[in-house]
């Protein structure tokens, strides 16, 4: 006998469903909009628009505009953190370092959305994510500057300044994503795929760099 009250197993599992449907089609909406226009550009209104959802519906899921995007942004950083935390102090320096490259790169390529996302809201200033800057990125950074001026300090690299290295890296793969009309306006018809040949190019530019 079903307690009074309670739902059928199968309706809620179905009203799960539904939710979790509902829940990534505003987060996708969202990324879309936010990337598109910015944090202070983008309204409800949009986000419920492109999610194919009333406004009363989208606050049912998210009660804020700033909800959304904290959500957006929490689960950007892993996927933002991960290349760098695989950044191995056992492996050979320079392959590891061009590996990172290499990821960063694809990154690029494959979530440009995130990307810009990401951009905007240091541009900014980071109002929702300068404590985790501070805090978890900096620690990394720290740990990997680490790792690059042993590799250093060692002759198996060049001397470098460790964290100015790894800005240079994400502002030349990074580019691709944040600035890609730029990218492609500039290339033209001739080259419509930017990635291969900034593959190469950036491989040679850091071997050329790192190479003892």
């Amino acid at each position: 006998m079903r307690a009074r009250g309670a739902r059928p197993v199968n309706e809620a599992r179905t009203r799960t469903r539904i939710q979790r449907r509902n829940t990534g089609a505003i987060l996708e909406a969202a990324l879309e909009v936010f990337s598109a226009h910015g944090f202070r550009g983008a309204t409800l209104d949009q986000i419920a628009e492109v999610a194919g959802l009333s406004k009363p519906n989208l606050l049912y899921y998210f009660p804020s505009k700033e909800a959304i995007h904290l959500e957006l942004l929490t689960g950007l950083l892993d996927l933002w953190l991960d290349p760098l935390r695989a950044l191995d102090p056992a492996g050979e320096p320079v392959a590891e370092i061009l590996a990172y490259v290499r990821r960063k790169l694809e990154l690029s390529r494959d979530f440009p959305r995130e990307s810009r996302l990401f951009a905007n809201e240091v541009l900014q200033g980071a109002p929702r994510l300068s404590g985790v800057i501070a805090g978890d990125l900096r620690a990394l950074v720290d740990e990997k500057a680490g790792v690059i001026s042993a590799w250093a300090a060692a002759g198996r690299i060049r001397p470098v300044h460790p964290r100015h290295l790894i800005f240079s890296i994400w502002a030349l793969t990074q580019h691709y994503a944040d600035f890609d009309v730029q990218v492609r306006l500039v290339l033209g018809p001739a080259e419509p795929d930017p990635f291969p040949e900034a593959g190469r190019h950036l491989t040679a530019l850091f071997t050329r760099l790192l190479a003892p």
